[in-house]
């Protein structure tokens, strides 16, 4: 299955862009000199095994883990390009409550267990501004109905939920404020194969509707194929091999990237 269609580019600079980024704990490398451009609609997937450094570029790149060294640069809705990690931290917390998203790869991460459903949807809309409790509750219901919650469950707790609706849930709290970027850290992991496939399809579809820009990190290479235009492949901290998704997975040039692959053609 093919990724999503790429939307068409504007003569604009770089939604984000990574310039050098370096990130350590003590003298360990999480991941070294890393670099790329993202622009509006486009989805960049970042692969590899676990320690490869693709967690600790998600972390500096949503601006939860500052770098040691290097730049993350996002353009403001205003069209001024600025450095993450240059700005206030009240305008780093504006942006993650607005401009962007971040999905975590447990929901529990990401969620309020102790409200309801439709609080944990209706708060992100209250964070930018929204104060009529009719409305917030008309859009909250709405996204629970994108992402396939049953509407009568509003006023239910997430602890009462699946892990898929839970998911399910973490997605509807942070797109209902219509972000430019997304993150995404292994949105389908721990999840049954029938559950990951309906959450693919959504994310899919809501990513393409909605116009988003994303970064999803992932281990597995069947979920980058199907949501991401554009691979970086990951080991030991640095960038081996990127490309066009379908030309990294179907001829790899790097031997580790074509060890990736064979692993899966062997499954």
């Amino acid at each position: 299955m093919s990724a999503l269609p790429l939307l068409a580019e504007d003569e604009l600079p770089p939604l984000l862009s990574a310039r050098d980024v370096t990130v350590t704990y003590g003298n360990r490398v999480g991941c070294r000199d890393v670099s790329f451009d993202l622009w509006p609609g486009e989805v960049l997937g970042i692969v590899g095994e676990s320690g490869s450094g693709k967690t600790s570029l998600l972390g500096a790149l949503s601006a939860r883990l500052a770098p040691a060294s290097g730049q993350v640069l996002y353009r403001l809705r205003d069209g001024t390009t600025e450095d993450v990690y240059a700005l206030s931290e009240p305008m780093r917390r504006l942006l993650l409550r607005t401009d962007w998203g971040v999905v975590h790869q447990n929901p529990r991460d990401g969620l309020r267990l102790g409200v309801s459903a439709g609080a944990n949807v209706g708060e992100k809309l209250m964070a930018i501004g929204a104060r009529n409790y009719a409305a917030i509750r008309c859009q909250a219901t709405e996204w629970l109905d994108k992402v396939e919650i049953p509407t009568d469950r509003i006023d239910d707790p997430p602890s009462s939920f699946s892990g898929g609706m839970q998911q399910r849930l973490q997605i509807a709290r942070n797109l209902v404020t219509k972000p430019r970027l997304v993150f995404m850290d292994e949105p389908t992991g721990g999840l049954d194969v029938s559950v990951q496939a309906r959450l693919l399809d959504l994310i899919r579809g809501l990513v393409a509707d909605l116009g988003l820009a994303a970064v999803i990190v992932t281990h597995d290479l069947a979920v980058a194929r199907l949501l991401a235009h554009r691979l970086m492949v990951m080991r030991g901290g640095v960038v081996v091999e990127t490309g066009l998704t379908d030309q990294v997975l179907d001829d790899p040039q790097h031997p580790y990237t074509q060890l990736l692959v064979a692993s899966i053609l062997q499954v």
